[in-house]
């Protein structure tokens, strides 16, 4: 570029330069005046473009860039017009955006304030879409192990869907026929802004549900909707819903769209029904049915409870022909019993008559000649112990002049003169009477056994 001032040689100190009527400018001076400028130049313009590093700050802004094979643009996307855009931006997707074109002065670039936000046709939301899955299936939301038996009889169902479609009436109709049940509806949107969220805070609100408390827990859920375009049911594609499916407790059976539509939603739910109409049969059984069905079965039960008997009774009948006669089980100890009783009657014979020979023996012993020559020796035998006894009797010397000497008081015999002087004092014996004595000295005095003498009987 060349030099507005040739002539002008290199100075220290900025002074002014003759015939220059443009003041110096402040870079804030310039990066106002390129904002103007640009901002009146373009205005508001769409751009379609790929995004790339999408990112959401605390504050709840948005920022971005688009880009395409040869140029990048920022942007920035404020609160208030992030919460409003129906699906989750990632990188990759092809949009088109509606916005201001300015300038950020802070970092000397243009950018573009993005006030709605498109999917570039539906290539790029079928693109999305399989992102979405693709990454909700790397987590595992979608495999079969984390699926739910659905309950064979549920007492009460609940459905989420708008209270005021067709649908909720279709599958009210189709339980009412098939098995009345108690239905508990969470009515929400199921399309716009905001229907994501409905959505999920309605099955996490079912969920939540306390057992036994003011409103019952279902014991299924129905996630229904109509059939629509793919972007019409793009809420059921929304990462929160597709969460909340997973994560619920409560079987879900998803049904939205019609046979040929499928939602993220139905990969997470326990079941895919067809159609809302097609998850009412599927969650009840049909009344007619269930009780055809009780009736076959007590049919059955009684049949199998009366061949049993039957068969039973077969049975027995074979094991009594089988078994031998009473006659011939009890023949051989009737027999036994006969034979031993003859024995015991002719044991009894013999045991009489050896009875009655041995008193025969015995009575010739017990003659009265026998018994009084017995008694005889017997007299002769005592009459001498009698005499002997009487020969032998302590009175018998007394009568002779004879007597005994006892210590008095003691009853203790005294047989020598050295137990009477010991005693002192005596008793005599004689045959007519007992006379007291004292043993003394002659002289007249008492014995003194440390003086032994002749004693006198006085």
């Amino acid at each position: 570029m060349a030099d507005p001032f040739p002539d002008t040689p290199g100075r220290l100190v900025a002074e002014p330069v003759p015939g220059d009527n443009a003041p110096a400018l402040s870079v804030s001076e310039l990066s106002l005046a390129l904002k103007r400028m640009v901002e009146g130049e373009f205005g508001h313009v769409r751009l379609r473009g790929e995004i790339s590093g999408w990112k959401r700050a605390a504050s709840g802004h948005a920022y971005l860039a688009l880009k395409d094979a040869d140029a990048v643009i920022d942007g920035v996307i404020w609160r208030g017009a992030a919460s409003a855009i129906p699906f989750q931006p990632q990188d990759g997707i092809e949009v088109i955006v509606t916005g201001k074109l300015t300038t950020y002065p802070g970092r000397s670039k243009y950018q573009i304030v993005i006030d709605r936000m498109e999917l570039a046709g539906e290539g790029a939301l079928m693109a999305l879409f399989e992102k979405l899955k693709a990454g909700l299936a790397g987590e595992g939301l979608f495999d079969r192990e984390r699926k739910q038996p659905l309950p064979y009889m549920p007492k009460v169902i609940g459905v989420v869907t708008s209270p005021t479609g067709a649908v909720i009436r279709d599958i009210l109709h189709r339980l009412a026929d098939r098995f009345p049940s108690h239905v508990l509806v969470w009515p929400v949107k199921v399309q716009g802004d905001g229907a994501a969220q409905e959505v999920a805070n309605a099955i996490r609100g079912f969920d939540a549900l306390a057992e036994g408390g003011a409103v019952p827990r279902p014991d299924l859920l129905i996630v229904a909707r109509g059939g629509g375009s793919i972007e019409d049911l793009w809420a059921f594609n929304e990462e929160a819903v597709v969460r909340a499916v997973a994560a619920c407790r409560i079987p879900v059976i998803s049904a939205v769209g019609h046979e040929t539509d499928t939602s993220l939603c139905d990969f997470a739910a326990d079941l895919r029904a067809p159609t809302p109409t097609a998850a009412a049969e599927i969650a009840v059984p049909v009344l007619a049915d269930v009780r055809h069905t009780l009736a076959t079965l007590a049919h059955r039960t009684e049949r199998c409870v009366r061949r049993y008997h039957e068969r039973a009774g077969e049975r027995l009948a074979a094991l009594v022909r089988v078994l031998p006669r009473r006659d011939a089980l009890l023949g051989p100890q009737r027999q036994k019993m006969d034979d031993l009783g003859g024995r015991l009657d002719r044991a009894l014979e013999r045991r009489v008559t050896l009875a009655r020979g041995q008193l025969d023996r015995s009575a010739g012993a017990l003659r009265p000649a026998m018994l009084d020559q017995r008694l005889a020796a017997a007299r002769q035998r005592l009459e001498g112990i009698g005499r002997h006894l009487d020969l032998v009797h302590p009175n018998r010397p007394l009568e002779k002049g004879y007597a005994w000497v006892e210590a008095r008081g003691t009853r203790k015999v005294i047989g020598t003169a050295e137990g009477a002087r010991a005693a002192g004092a005596v008793t005599l014996h004689f045959i007519d009477g007992a006379v007291d004595a004292r043993v003394e000295r002659p002289g007249g005095k008492s014995y003194d056994a440390a003086r032994p003498e002749q004693p006198s009987l006085l």
